[in-house]
């Protein structure tokens, strides 16, 4: 080896997690299936600073294709080291996602740690998993990302070369990890298996309320908005994925009553498939919730794209079809005239609001309890005039307007949850329709009008 190419090799040592308080140049390779690199690197350097580290320079290339070996071409991999060469740099970070084999070449050619858009993220979870569930989510992520790509973590260890049985130590510790990872992994989907299943139960538990749930792109505000609706003083700042966890708390919808809201871990474009999977159970509320709200920052110029990418995410749970309003936040932010009427144009359904200033938040709650009311029924329940059991559960979970006494039965007539509707025994009640004055079946569903979808238009 030339003595000039020792300090090209980036050693294990040199690959600590992170970039905390490290200066990085960042990389985005536009290709014909993705928007403008310019564009993607201003969120790339909102991660990157988020995970601790200073941004100090930028490079972007157009191509058709990625270059297999380094991603980038030649010409673009040279202009590259001089940038890292004269800022200084500790650490090169791709927008695009790598293959071990780029990074290992990267490396070699620019000396420095070379990190991409998903290890950023999961940098950025490990530091803000707080709940035992969230820790568990990141960590199975952390470990699915790391293992197809633990060879070039033992590039720094000698290897003999001596056949078959006499490997050097580096494949024989690459082995011992690789088994390592894989039954850590089978461990962690476990326990994450029996706490999904837990919070599904708890989930369920509280099916006597109405569940809303925030979702929507990671800084967009949703954090900002429970607190204003509820009054709680949860964590808001101004960073990407601030928190992880979920929060519920009690929302007094005004014309309607109680209902949980849900806060909810923020998305974000490419969002790594290991960590949609890790965090199910996390996203259980968003699951099990009756509506949900997807919170989109109005003020950014690629919020479009955002709201796009969180429908994508929302589709890859399986929760695309959910009722679903959209809120158009931080319109007190927007600084071009006609960027409003431009989303609006697109999503007439959606609301305006300002989560900061309060403004468009009382259109907000009579949208909220119109979507709602859709869950009800208009019936009529006929039952024992002794089932106090059956009267009393009636008035818990819905609107009693009138009661008609005969002989021992009673006839109530009432608004109610289908859900609830379907908890009760056929052989103790009696269903009916108030509109049509037909029995009410289980399998029933009832036409949903006008509620918002999750493509901002009516459903007729």
């Amino acid at each position: 080896m030339h003595p000039q190419e020792s300090r090209f090799i980036v050693k294990a040592i040199d690959r600590k997690p992170g970039v905390q308080s490290e200066s990085a140049v960042l990389v985005g390779v536009e290709l014909p299936d993705r928007q403008t690199a310019r564009d993607n690197l201003d969120e790339l350097a909102g991660l990157v600073e988020t995970a601790g580290a200073e941004v100090v320079g930028r490079i972007t290339q157009r191509r058709q294709v990625p270059d297999q070996t380094t991603y980038l071409g030649k010409g673009k991999v040279e202009q590259l080291e001089l940038m890292v060469r004269a800022t200084d740099a500790d650490a090169v970070v791709f927008d695009n996602n790598l293959s071990a084999a780029q990074v290992r070449n990267l490396e070699r050619e620019l000396g420095v740690k070379v990190l991409d858009r998903t290890e950023v993220i999961l940098d950025i979870f490990s530091t803000r998993a707080q709940t035992y569930e969230a820790r568990l989510a990141v960590e199975l992520a952390q470990l699915e990302y790391s293992l197809p790509r633990l060879k070039r973590m033992w590039t720094h260890l000698s290897r003999i070369k001596a056949g078959v049985g006499m490997r050097g130590p580096g494949e024989k510790q690459l082995e011992t990890d690789r088994r390592l990872v894989e039954r850590r992994i089978v461990e962690l989907r476990n326990e994450l298996g029996q706490v999904q299943r837990r919070k599904e139960r708890e989930v369920a538990a509280r099916s006597e309320r109405m569940t809303v749930s925030l979702v929507g792109y990671t800084n967009a505000g949703k954090s900002t908005l429970l607190n204003k609706l509820t009054g709680a003083t949860e964590l808001a700042e101004n960073k990407l994925f601030a928190t992880l966890d979920t929060r519920t708390r009690r929302w007094q919808l005004p014309g309607w009553g109680p209902v949980l809201l849900s806060d909810t871990v923020g998305f974000i474009r490419d969002l790594p498939h290991a960590l949609i999977a890790s965090f199910k159970a996390t996203l259980e509320e968003a699951r099990q919730a009756d509506l949900l709200l997807h919170v989109a920052d109005a003020s950014n110029p690629a919020a479009l794209d955002q709201i796009a990418a969180v429908y994508e995410v929302l589709e890859e749970l399986g929760i695309n079809q959910k009722d679903t309003i959209l809120v158009l936040n931080q319109i007190d932010a927007i600084d071009q005239p006609g960027t409003l009427e431009h989303l609006q144009d697109r999503y007439p359904s959606a609301i305006a609001i300002s989560a900061k200033t309060g403004e468009g938040l009382s259109r907000l709650a009579a949208a909220v309890s119109e979507a709602l009311t859709h869950h009800f029924l208009d019936v009529d329940i006929e039952a024992d005039v002794a089932n106090g059991r059956l009267l009393a559960g009636l008035a818990q979970h819905g609107e009693i307007l009138s009661r008609t006494y005969a002989l021992d039965r009673v006839s109530v007539h009432c608004r109610m949850p289908v859900r609830y509707l379907g908890q009760l025994d056929p052989r103790d009640v009696q269903i009916k329709l108030r509109h049509n004055g037909q029995p009410w079946l289980r399998n029933h569903e009832e036409p949903l009008n006008g509620y918002a979808t999750t493509n901002g238009e009516k459903q007729k």
